[in-house]
């Protein structure tokens, strides 16, 4: 069979989780309309009768303002190496910018096969999409250029048969019915991030992390107790909610989609606490798994 893995890089908001679903057909990935949700590289691992293809998602590439932001762009950077292709993801509603600019020149010059997908093109006109697909053909050699709309699963599945001709034959690295290779943990961290993202004002999202601080299982079902991290007093007070009616309904549809990802009945439990500027504490980044935790050889 054909395997490899395909990195999906691109700016903040370009819709590279959405794509990532989109090509798994279920949701491995957190969206949310706001930038920078994805913090990790996520593999999700599609498998059919002639091919495995493992898509590595990775956060954003942008400019850091705290120490949080400058290792997603090291997990985006490093996902460009030790891969069989890489998927350029662009937002084709939006003017190109000095963003995508720098994106571009990052991966253009890889020895490695490049596909340009412009996403979002359930936003354009026909004119519009032939008009940028000029504009970005003059721009790199691309080996293709995709238009898609990843939310819409347009154009989707040829783009995975195309990408099949680029792999070669080999072994197949996962179980076929694997579609993550991330534990359950950090799906339910996740889950339940993504659910502050959407239910929450601007100043939240980015002063947000997840921890899982204890999971069991007891007459059937999974006890999860899952801590919400934040900066402030003031924004633990917007996550809690007036007489707690927020967390109850971040807690609930939490529940909800993990229930329907891990296939089990769930009993959840969602508290807040204050860890003033934690994004810039590298010893906190560790804990969270932002960072790889150095070992000495010696």
């Amino acid at each position: 069979m054909r395997s490899g893995f395909v990195a999906l890089v691109g700016r903040p908001n370009a819709g590279k989780s959405t794509l990532l679903n989109a090509l798994l057909e279920q949701k491995v990935a957190i969206i949310s309309p706001k930038p920078q949700t994805t913090r990790n590289q996520i593999r999700g691992i599609r498998t059919d009768e002639d091919s495995q293809i493992i898509f590595v998602d990775t956060p954003g590439i942008h400019k850091p303002q705290h120490e949080l932001g400058t290792q997603m762009n090291k997990e985006a950077f490093a996902a460009v190496s030790g891969v069989d292709c890489i998927y350029l993801i662009v937002d084709a509603s939006v003017p190109f910018g000095t963003g995508d600019e720098f994106v571009l020149n990052i991966v253009k010059d890889k020895k490695l096969p490049v596909f340009c997908i412009l996403n979002k093109t359930d936003l354009m006109s026909k004119d519009q999409v032939l008009d940028c697909l000029i504009a970005w053909n003059k721009r790199a050699d691309f080996k293709e250029i995709f238009p898609i709309s990843a939310k819409e699963n347009k154009n989707v599945k040829e783009l995975i048969e195309v990408t099949k001709n680029y792999l070669e034959d080999g072994i197949q690295y996962y179980p076929s019915d694997q579609v993550c290779d991330y534990p359950e943990q950090f799906i339910i961290s996740e889950i339940i991030r993504e659910k502050v993202l959407y239910l929450t004002d601007e100043e939240i999202p980015h002063s947000v992390a997840v921890v899982i601080e204890r999971m069991g299982r007891k007459k059937g079902k999974l006890l999860v107790n899952a801590l919400i991290l934040v900066e402030r007093d003031s924004q633990k007070g917007i996550i809690i909610g007036k007489q707690g009616s927020m967390i109850k309904e971040i807690g609930t549809q939490a529940r909800k989609d993990i229930e329907g990802i891990l296939g089990e009945t769930i009993y959840l439990e969602c508290f807040v606490r204050v860890e003033k500027d934690w994004r810039n504490k590298k010893s906190k980044l560790q804990q969270l798994g932002y960072i790889p935790i150095e070992v000495d050889d010696e």
